[in-house]
């Protein structure tokens, strides 16, 4: 496991972004584990995770790329985060944009935030965590209606590796096949049981045999295909 991956999960839990214990989720499954990107709320903590970001992204897709979309809410402050920190590790400048909720009429007028599109613009859509895919239903349009613009991947912070809404393929698989580019992930949840399982971290066991067991539990019945 590269060196950042795991400083990520540590910096998850630091940050108490990633929590263990009994959640139910927008989807109305129960799961042992929990991941709240909203939780990054200090100055420090955003520069960590664009880094985090960029580094996943320069290792996924190169930079040969224009524009970081961050979808909103939640991506918008990724994307400016993560143009910042591609900026002064790699000294490539990205243009970030987001989409607004509701059409703006006025002064800065239209959907988007941020850099306008153009056609040929190569796209980077990033956002927190995918489970089923919906947001990507929304956002695809809002792209394709704005200039002819080709995407290149998606980047999440964390893969839950859980099945889509669709098939028994992860929502991150179901992504790819529907919309035609790739996605990856900052780590994936199989990375983090690897790292913190009975590893204790700053004097804590996050998860121990009983949540390994609850966690096994849950991909039993909720875990995507595994691909080769």
């Amino acid at each position: 496991m590269e060196s950042y991956k795991r400083e990520f999960i540590e910096f998850m839990v630091d940050s108490q972004v990633l929590k263990f214990g009994d959640f139910t989720l927008k989807s109305g499954r129960k799961s042992p584990f929990f991941m709240n990107a909203g939780a990054y709320v200090t100055g420090a903590q955003l520069r960590k995770l664009g880094e985090y970001y960029a580094k996943a992204i320069h290792d996924r897709y190169g930079l040969d790329f224009d524009v970081l979309f961050g979808p909103a809410y939640k991506g918008i402050p990724l994307a400016v985060a993560t143009t910042m920190a591609i900026s002064e590790l790699y000294g490539k400048e990205v243009r970030y944009c987001s989409n607004r909720k509701e059409v703006k009429d006025h002064g800065d007028t239209g959907i988007l935030l941020g850099s306008k599109l153009k056609d040929g613009d190569r796209v980077v859509i990033i956002e927190d965590v995918t489970t089923s895919g919906k947001s990507i239903e929304e956002t695809f349009p809002i792209l394709k209606s704005q200039a002819d613009v080709q995407i290149k991947g998606l980047i999440v912070s964390l893969n839950r590796m859980e099945r889509g809404l669709d098939s028994d393929r992860s929502a991150l698989s179901e992504i790819q096949d529907k919309y035609g580019f790739e996605t990856g992930a900052i780590v994936t949840m199989e990375e983090v049981v690897s790292c913190l399982y009975n590893q204790p971290y700053k004097g804590t066991v996050y998860i121990d045999d009983t949540l390994k067991s609850a966690i096994d539990a849950y991909y039993e019945q909720y875990g995507a295909r595994k691909e080769a």
